[in-house]
């Protein structure tokens, strides 16, 4: 018998009955073959040390951190189904409408608030726990849709993947009854210290994705775990991996090695396709966080030579490092100038090929940071319906 794999307990449900799984415990049983693993470990652990410490050495570490907790944000959400942009989010947070359904975008504005609530608490040396997970999932169903999911609360009632109920389900998680014990073992493994992070954060997100602890939002909270650990773990000094696009990018395989660890108990298989994707997200954003880089440079050579407009358009373009897209008013009203000056410097900016005047109109003008916004954007197209 494979001691991997959980055990399956016949539930009833008004007339019908089905089956709910209950996942074995952590470590795995036989343990995780190692040797197996060492070269993808190896890689994903360099990425890793190699991104951190880029982002030591880069000019406004924050603005940085800002745009990728956001990404990440974006991704994850939109693993989901929420159709949101980053431009909408990015005019949603600076109290500018998007041009989308406003629900979608405050769940992923949910998202970057729960990530950094949980970072933040971990900081002031609250412990990875149970309670963290529960206090920010709920922040991230704060608002919108989230009400009637029992926010920050472990569900009280049988959920289930896929299916229209648990009797044609793919998946059936743990019923309520066996929740505590479930959570409770997996909150200990967070804390065993004989596997590597890396390893034990592959883990942790297959197993609290399985048992499914809340009502809505386990996928997000799941992937937000896994950098949660790396932070703790000291992997990271920062939330700057977005795995979420990988994760996007191989939906599909995800979610069926997802089920396979539970069916077969195949966690190797699994361990590989995460540890790739952590060597190939680090690579991302490493690559990312040059092009920034570069990009602002070359902007900022540009506006040197533009004499006394200089000043007006170097806070311009300080400003549209956090929102891609402004108006004269709006910029005016931000950078405490007068409108005209606003103008002027939106207009220079133009004329050089920083900005692109994408409204048409002849009032109230919308100037967007076009080439940031495409380094930002990249994997982060909302899906096609």
């Amino acid at each position: 018998m494979n001691q991997r794999i959980g055990k399956y307990i016949t539930q009833r449900l008004t007339s019908e009955s089905y089956k709910a799984y209950i996942p074995a415990k952590l470590p795995p049983e036989p343990p995780v073959d190692m040797p197996r693993l060492y070269h993808d470990l190896e890689k994903a652990t360099l990425a890793l040390a190699e991104l951190n410490s880029i982002h030591r050495t880069i000019p406004n570490t924050a603005l940085f951190i800002y745009m990728y907790v956001r990404k990440e944000a974006l991704l994850s959400s939109q693993i989901e189904g929420t159709q949101s942009s980053f431009s909408d989010l990015m005019l949603f947070e600076h109290q500018q409408k998007p041009e989308i359904h406003l629900e979608d975008v405050e769940e992923v504005s949910n998202y970057v608030k729960a990530i950094n609530y949980g970072l933040e608490r971990l900081k002031e040396g609250f412990p990875l726990s149970l309670r963290l997970l529960k206090e920010m999932h709920g922040i991230l169903l704060s608002g919108g849709r989230g009400p009637s999911k029992l926010p920050g609360e472990f569900r009280r009632s049988q959920n289930w993947i896929g299916g229209t109920k648990p009797g044609n389900a793919l998946f059936v998680p743990p019923p309520v009854d066996a929740l505590n014990e479930c959570l409770s073992d997996l909150e200990k493994f967070l804390h065993d210290e004989r596997l590597p992070t890396l390893i034990k954060a592959g883990l942790a997100h297959v197993q609290f994705e399985t048992i499914h602890p809340f009502l809505d939002g386990n996928g997000r909270l799941g992937r937000l775990l896994i950098t949660l650990l790396l932070c703790a773990n000291g992997m990271l000094d920062e939330p700057i991996l977005y795995l979420s696009l990988y994760l996007k990018q191989n939906r599909q395989t995800y979610y069926s090695l997802l089920q396979e660890v539970r069916t077969h108990g195949t966690w190797e298989t699994w361990l590989e396709f995460f540890l790739i994707g952590v060597h190939t997200s680090a690579k991302q954003a490493i690559k990312t966080t040059q092009q920034i880089n570069a990009r602002f440079e070359r902007d900022l050579e540009k506006i040197a030579g533009l004499g006394r407009a200089r000043f007006s358009c170097e806070q311009a373009l300080e400003y549209m490092k956090r929102l891609p897209q402004v108006t004269v008013r709006l910029l005016a009203k931000e950078l405490q100038i007068t409108e005209p000056t606003a103008r002027s410097a939106l207009h220079h900016m133009t004329s050089i090929g920083i900005l692109e005047e994408v409204s048409g109109k002849k009032r109230d003008k919308v100037y967007v940071y076009r080439n940031y916004l495409y380094i930002l954007e990249e994997g982060a197209e909302p899906f096609s319906k």
